[in-house]
């Protein structure tokens, strides 16, 4: 099982949604969590790398004292989940929302999406997209807990 993020990023009334080159379909921006770094640590390097964009992740970091025999508390995830790549490979998926200040997106071209956009919460409801219903509920609860 591999460890990954999801980041719903909000951006006044719409969340960044992209078109997974190798599914082709509707996700959040995100990745997997690597060795060297702490979920949240991940979180905001796949949105810059995906991206472009600075954000800040949103939800609260337990109230505890500094250094506290050697922990480092992490602001959890909003949501959990584990779900199946394939049969033999599944990912347990920490999902954030984060906002942002710039709706500007710069794709890096080793991490290139067959689409990056910005949808509003009509849009995702729109069937043209065909948006699965989970990233919907994701979306969804993102912008209406951030906007």
């Amino acid at each position: 099982m591999d460890f990954t993020v999801e980041i719903f990023v909000v951006y006044k009334n719409t969340v960044l949604l992209r078109k997974h080159d190798k599914y082709k379909f509707w996700l959040s921006v995100g990745g997997h969590v690597e060795l060297d770094e702490d979920p949240n640590q991940a979180a905001i390097r796949e949105v810059k790398e995906e991206t472009g964009l600075d954000i800040e992740l949103v939800g609260a970091i337990p109230d505890t004292k500094e250094n506290l025999d050697g922990y480092k508390e992490l602001m959890p995830p909003r949501f959990l989940n584990i779900h199946k790549i394939t049969e033999s490979h599944r990912h347990l998926a920490m999902t954030y929302f984060a906002k942002t200040e710039n709706k500007e997106i710069v794709q890096n071209k080793e991490e290139l999406s067959d689409e990056i956009r910005w949808f509003t919460k009509e849009e995702l409801d729109n069937p043209a997209y065909g948006i699965r219903e989970s990233i919907k509920h994701y979306a969804k609860t993102a912008l209406q807990e951030l906007f």
